[in-house]
Formats: structure tokens, C-alpha cells, sequence
């Protein structure tokens, strides 16, 4: 199992110094504990995270011996940095079964793919999933080596699952499919009729000359009335 230590923290202390230090601030709450501030260093944190996820069980060691088992519920990373900032720990009962996410893992490459007839679609990317904390998967893999045709899918039945797991998700949602490739048209422009752009400014032309011609044209003048 994935472990990492810990100190209680005192609210008053301010949590940019304790990032310059190289320590996050955290929190563990759920299964009977008592809320508590804590803070974990930074560079174990990290390999913990990239190690165990959010679905596998972590033990976070308390400076006076205590033994926290908890799950990496929610990690906040600052927008700029992608690095974590603050971070909660769900505290669980290791005899109890719990329920997480798992992400899911897509390997092999899919023969209608291969083939150029159409192309993968990812439709799940993770599933429900119900265990002992001892037995959460970090991840689960896909093979789409199968999708041999249009009409072939991987099926949330079709993935393969560790001893004591047990998936929530509908046995018979899609995870994966194919769908047809599409080949784009490139458009070709028609091709420009210049005899009509000689007509039409043939024509033109031939309008500001009679225009021009009658108002050149000189008027009669009206003549008086015979009284």
C-alpha cells in the first residue's frame, strides 16, 4: 500500500509560506475522524499521487505515530503551475467496501483502425467500481485489438477485472467503438467565365454612354402661352 507523512497544521499558519517551504496544505475527513489540517510534503506527494491516483487506498502517517487509511478524494493544482496546492484525504474503513471511479486504460490497436475503414471512439473513459480497499484497481485496461469492423464494440462486460471487483456501470454500456472514416472532398472552385465578365462590362459601359449621351442632349424650350 501507497503511504505518505503528515503534521498537523494550525489553521493561523499562512499557506503561501508553507508552499514556499515545500509542504501542501491538506485536510482528512470521513469514516468517524475528526476534520483535520495537515500538511504533506510536496515531492512525496507527488509521487503518490502519480502512483496510486484516486482510487487506491494510501496511508497517511501522522509525526505521532497515528495511521490514517484514506483515498486521494480532491486535488486542487494552482492554473498556472499545474502544481498541487491543497489536497483532501477521504479517511475509509480498510474492512469496509467502497465505491470509486477507476480510469480506464486502452491498449492494443483496433484492426478497423489498422485497416484505415474507420476510427477509434472512446466513449467511457472510466467506470464504477465496487471493492475492498486492498483491492482497488489503480486502473483498468481495455483491449480494442477486436474492433475488427463497423460494427464491432467493446462492452463494459468485455473488461477484465481483478479478484474482488466488482463494476456498477450497466454490463452492457459501450466503452469503445468504431465509426466509419470519412474521407473530406476537397472543394474545387468553378472555373471563372470571362466572355460573361466582357459582356457584362461590355454592357455596362454601353449604359454610362447612353446615359452620359441623354443628358447631353439639348431640351425644347416651351413656348409661351397665346393669350
Amino acid at each position: 500500500m501507497f503511504a505518505i507523512k503528515a503534521k498537523k497544521r494550525e489553521t493561523s499558519e499562512k499557506l503561501d509560506v508553507l508552499r514556499k517551504k515545500g509542504e501542501i496544505p491538506a485536510v482528512f475527513y470521513g469514516a468517524g475522524k475528526t476534520t483535520t489540517s495537515i500538511t504533506i510534503g510536496t515531492v512525496e506527494f507527488k509521487k503518490v499521487w502519480r502512483d496510486a491516483g484516486e482510487s487506491s487506498a494510501v496511508k497517511v502517517t501522522m509525526a505521532d505515530g497515528t495511521i490514517i487509511d484514506a483515498l486521494i478524494h480532491v486535488v486542487q493544482v494552482d492554473p498556472v503551475t499545474d502544481e498541487p496546492i491543497h489536497v483532501d484525504f477521504l479517511a475509509i474503513d480498510m474492512k469496509k467496501k467502497i465505491k470509486v471511479n477507476v480510469p480506464l486504460t486502452f491498449e492494443g490497436i483496433a484492426g478497423a483502425v489498422k485497416s484505415g475503414i474507420g476510427n477509434l471512439v472512446k466513449v467511457l473513459h472510466e467506470v464504477e467500481v465496487e471493492a475492498l480497499p486492498t483491492d482497488l484497481p489503480h486502473g483498468l485496461v481495455v483491449d480494442v485489438s477486436k474492433l475488427e469492423t463497423l460494427q464491432d464494440q467493446v462492452f463494459v462486460s468485455d473488461i477484465k477485472l481483478p479478484a474482488g471487483v466488482v463494476i456498477i456501470n450497466n454490463p452492457t454500456d459501450v466503452v469503445a467503438s468504431i465509426v466509419a472514416q470519412v474521407e473530406e472532398k476537397e472543394e474545387v472552385a468553378a472555373p471563372v467565365d470571362l466572355s460573361a465578365i466582357e459582356v457584362e462590362k461590355k454592357g455596362k459601359k454601353e449604359e454610362e454612354g447612353a446615359l452620359g449621351a441623354e443628358a447631353a442632349a439639348p431640351t425644347k424650350e416651351e413656348k409661351p402661352d397665346k393669350k
